[in-house]
């Protein structure tokens, strides 16, 4: 099974984020369904 630390996304510039990177850290991490039909302050 893989561990969060191997896995790796892209910044909204498109950059490469390691998530390694942040490992003995403290993480926020918030998940935003921003295509779901409770969230229209996301318009526009």
């Amino acid at each position: 099974m893989s561990e969060f630390y191997d896995f790796s996304l892209n910044n909204l510039q498109g950059q490469p984020i390691d998530f390694a990177e942040f490992k003995d850290k403290v993480l926020l991490i918030v998940n935003t369904a921003s295509q779901c039909g409770f969230t229209p302050q996301y318009e526009g």
